[in-house]
């Protein structure tokens, strides 16, 4: 790694909007931020790595310039508004697209690491990706045992061998999932706690989930969220909640599914729902739900859907439920 390091916040500071930056002028003032206040290192032609050396809990996070520069509306890694928020260190494994962070130049970064002890130096090391990126945050965290590590719809390999039946992702098939840093649910096995978040209803995000059972491995379910969870997670504000408990050693599953009581706010869920009782031509479950959310939100969408039900109850197509009680 490069480095530059100075703690005092200056014209690098995390604040500054990188929005409107061209992509090569964009990865040199995130570049330029990060060895302000940690190190910087390219890895071969599609990956570098930022760190941020600030308190003793390390988030590692990994990431695509597309992700950063769609996500944040100041086009900062997702990782830095938790070294605003709670002064951690931040690891930010950045990929040009979705590469899985297959590649020779991080396996040899991480093993640098490993030689180095760097992981050593901090009380707590926290992984975190979504996608692709939950992938490699399950695979690299191997790197520090005792971590904890939160994947977001993870894919546990893509070997055709393991999961000819994922069609998504064909043009990888070509690319080494077998070597190293290769099965993701067995990289798991050095891990304090890992936690797999999954919409069950998305066939192929559970069939990988499923292969992540392990006994350090809770599989926490969100149905109904559709196939962008961090995307629902962050409009939420649940996500940077998750990250804080882990941190702090606190979440559990129980924390989880109360803070995932947000959804009930989530149009993506409650739409969901209300298309899945009604294909399943269960208009009284879905009369009450449009009852519920018309009562504590302003919804058009359920207002009409509502009017529509009672006038078809009214007709005599289906039993309504008793109105409200006053």
């Amino acid at each position: 790694m490069t480095q530059d390091h100075d703690n005092q916040d200056d014209e690098n500071g995390f604040e500054a909007s990188l929005a409107d930056l061209g992509k090569a002028e964009w990865k040199a003032a995130l570049i330029a931020q990060a060895e302000a206040h940690g190190m910087s290192q390219e890895l071969g032609k599609r990956h570098f790595a930022t760190f941020i050396d600030k308190k003793a809990t390390l988030l590692v996070t990994f990431e695509t310039i597309q992700g950063i520069r769609a996500l944040s509306e100041t086009a900062q890694p997702f990782g830095f508004d938790m070294v605003k928020a709670q002064g951690w260190s931040h690891l930010c494994l950045i990929s040009d697209g979705d590469t899985w962070f297959r590649d020779e130049d991080v396996y040899a970064f991480f093993d640098q690491l490993i030689d180095d002890g760097f992981f050593e130096d901090f009380d707590r090391v926290l992984f975190y990706g979504a996608g692709p990126c939950g992938y490699a945050a399950a695979t690299y965290s191997v790197a520090s045992p005792g971590a904890t590590v939160i994947a977001v719809q993870p894919q546990a390999t893509l070997s055709p061998r393991m999961t000819e039946w994922d069609d998504r992702f064909t043009e990888m098939r070509r690319i080494d999932f077998t070597s190293r840093y290769g099965y993701a649910p067995d990289m798991l096995d050095a891990a304090e706690q890992a936690f797999v978040l999954y919409d069950p209803r998305q066939a192929l995000d559970a069939m990988h989930a499923t292969l992540f059972a392990r006994p350090n491995v809770s599989r926490l379910r969100l149905p109904f969220m559709g196939s962008a969870l961090q995307t629902q997670l962050i409009e939420m504000k649940i996500l940077y909640r998750l990250l804080s408990l882990a941190g702090a050693a606190k979440l559990t599953e129980q924390k989880f599914y109360e803070l995932s009581r947000g959804r009930r706010e989530n149009g993506v869920y409650l739409r969901n729902l209300m298309n899945h009782l009604d294909q399943n031509e269960r208009f009284y479950l879905t009369m009450l739900l449009c009852r519920n959310v018309t009562s504590r939100l302003r919804a058009r969408r359920f207002r009409r859907r509502l009017d529509q039900l009672e006038q078809l109850a009214e007709e005599g197509a289906f039993r309504a439920p008793p109105p409200p009680a006053q």
